[in-house]
């Protein structure tokens, strides 16, 4: 078991009715606040008449920010640096799932970036970038972006999506009732999103960080729980419950304390699929994580024993034959996967081969993912990509 250092400075309210903590935490930051939030859904469901009360029956001055997109552009962090200036922001409020917030955080470091281009802030992060204060109201189970300091930025110009260290969020509210309006495919793709946050870590060389796995391993389970029953009746509060805080926790790193980094492969890949054809983050995790582990699984035969583990206490297989029960659980995962309605193959998205070389080797660049769980050259990558068609 390694060393390692837990330092997550965000307030965390979860549960029903926790906005009834906002403007307190909202004040603790100032009175001029930038909104932030996607496309119509918040106002739909009522949340955005919700939060206006609130802020204009606390005399905050607001100005707004919509229209983020699910792979955030580099051009609406552009336009919220703009707005904070123009307005004089002090504190940041990100109303949605992880895309408005990934956005939100880069607008927060951006406010303070000394660079003409804020593109270079997000391919050069600084470590303990200064930022504006952040307060979020989640809305969408599946990123983890609520309680981490990372953020996913897309340049569609040049065809790049990364993920880079920004600042934490001040306070997140994150209530499960504001997420029974999300629709199933959302509902599934996220799950998938907090499973990959998950399976990335597990799949690390070191085999004695118990504690580690065992939540692995639980919050595994629990995805497959309770997605399920979220598709089916998306009002069950015990369901959107298990997978929000599932998905804060699976993306905070606790899960991996202890652990030998993995480089997280798969979301390499993934990041390079949006990039290029602006896909859905958790579908083509879905798509490409069962085809990267039958890939690593016939490449490095070593790893059989970790892929037995994860098909016994993960997927509840039995059996004394660790290369059967290695294939038999990605087999599951895979089918488990398609049993909640997500395309399993990139062609159904419309996806070809045509940029897998060029995708391959910026993933790899970018990534480093010849140091992965079982690295990864170029060719591997490209064979992956094929394989997920």
């Amino acid at each position: 078991m390694l060393n390692f250092v837990h330092d997550i400075p965000t307030r965390y309210y979860f549960g029903e009715g926790q906005i009834s903590n906002l403007a307190g935490e909202l004040s603790r930051f100032g009175k001029n606040v930038l909104l932030t939030y996607g496309g119509g859904s918040v106002k739909r469901s009522g949340l955005y008449d919700t939060i206006m009360d609130i802020l204009n029956g606390h005399d905050f001055k607001v100005t707004e920010l919509n229209g983020i997109d699910p792979n955030p552009r580099i051009t609406s962090v552009r336009e919220g640096v703009r707005l904070c200036k123009e307005n004089g922001v002090d504190v940041i409020l990100a109303v949605g799932g992880g895309s408005t917030i990934d956005c939100s955080k880069a607008i927060a470091c951006g406010f303070y970036w000394e660079g003409d281009d804020l593109w270079d802030m997000i391919r050069n992060p600084g470590r303990n970038m200064k930022a504006l204060p952040l307060v979020d109201i989640l809305t969408l189970s599946a990123t983890g972006s609520e309680f981490d300091p990372f953020g996913v930025i897309s340049n569609m110009e040049t065809n790049e999506k990364l993920g880079v260290p920004l600042c934490y969020p001040s306070v997140s509210i994150c209530d499960p009732t504001y997420t029974f309006s999300v629709p199933a495919y959302h509902t599934a793709a996220g799950s998938a999103d907090i499973m990959s946050h998950i399976i990335e870590g597990y799949f690390s060389r070191t085999d004695d960080s118990d504690l580690a796995d065992g939540m692995c391993e639980t919050i595994l389970k629990s995805v497959m729980k309770n997605c399920p029953v979220a598709l089916k009746d998306p009002s069950n509060y015990s369901a959107r419950a298990n997978l929000m805080h599932n998905s804060s926790i699976a993306c905070s790193h606790i899960t991996e304390y202890g652990k030998q980094g993995t480089m997280w492969p798969c979301h390499g890949m993934e990041h390079e699929l949006s990039a290029f054809y602006d896909i859905t983050h958790g579908v083509g995790l879905a798509i490409l994580t069962p085809r990267w582990m039958r890939f690593i699984l016939a490449k490095d035969p070593t790893v059989t024993g970790r892929f037995a583990r994860f098909a016994r206490n993960v997927i509840g297989l039995e059996g004394n034959d660790d290369a059967a029960l290695a294939k038999e659980g990605i087999d599951a995962l895979e089918a488990y996967f398609a049993s909640t309605g997500i395309p399993m193959k990139l062609s159904e998205l419309g996806i070809g081969e045509e940029h897998f070389s060029e995708m391959a080797d910026h993933a790899n660049k970018i990534n480093h993912l010849e140091l992965a769980y079982v690295p990864l050259t170029n060719e591997d990558i490209v064979e992956i990509f094929r394989a997920s068609l």
